[in-house]
């Protein structure tokens, strides 16, 4: 996560640019009202459900889970490992996911006794180390968690993001990139305070939504809305 005393390095001077992107996808799609779940635990679980899987697989083990009462702290801490792994079989790679998934549940019962409130007053920092040392917790993972769970001031990086990125040639080399300076990139030019993370939240959204539909592996460039940055 981009510290707050680093300085701009190449990442100054990419605000009109980012704004702009927003500005088109927040027009073309209109507010997202993301993440699509009925509850911050639920996100939480969800983001490490959603590890290189579909959402439509994810919200097949969230079922599963929501019918079987177990959509609590408390209800996954007590179900045994190979129980929780039938529950989010569809996820895919069930047997790594319920192992993550148990380990985040009790470094929620060491940490803060599985209270919601007390995670969110934590600085978030602090709660970002504590989450990248939980095995099966990476970066984008456990910035998705911080956003939209806890409602912490950060933005997260996935696949499309980089991609939308090189393809417009905003960053050269944006594949590449390590995931902290791309971070970088959108929270020296969009300002991480409270305000804004419910910027963060739909700018991300809205990058999903557009790599889904138009910047697949194969881009459909013809009928994409950010075609027009072509013309700036």
């Amino acid at each position: 996560m981009a510290d707050k005393n680093d300085d701009f390095g190449k990442w100054e001077g990419k605000s009109d640019i980012l704004l702009k992107i927003y500005s088109i996808l927040l027009d073309k799609f209109g507010p997202m009202n993301w993440w699509p779940a009925k509850s911050d635990f639920e996100v939480m679980i969800g983001a490490i459900l959603t590890q290189n899987t579909s959402w439509k697989n994810v919200e097949k083990a969230i079922n599963n889970l929501n019918v079987h009462n177990l959509l609590s702290f408390e209800a996954i801490y007590e179900i045994d490992l190979n129980s929780l792994k039938q529950h989010i079989k569809p996820s895919g790679y069930y047997n790594q996911k319920a192992i993550k998934i148990k380990e985040f549940i009790n470094f929620t019962k060491r940490e803060y006794n599985f209270s919601l409130e007390l995670m969110k007053k934590e600085d978030v920092f602090i709660m970002r180390e504590k989450l990248l040392r939980i095995f099966g917790i990476g970066e984008e993972t456990a910035d998705s968690i911080l956003l939209y769970a806890l409602k912490k001031p950060v933005f997260v990086i996935d696949a499309y993001t980089r991609r939308i990125l090189e393809r417009h040639n905003i960053i050269k080399g944006a594949l590449k990139e390590k995931y902290e300076n791309l971070q970088r990139l959108f929270m020296k030019n969009i300002t991480p305070d409270e305000a804004n993370i419910k910027v963060y939240n739909q700018y991300h959204a809205l990058i999903v939504m557009a790599g889904k539909m138009f910047c697949k592996r194969t881009p459909l460039c013809d009928n994409c809305p950010l075609k027009e940055l072509e013309e700036m």
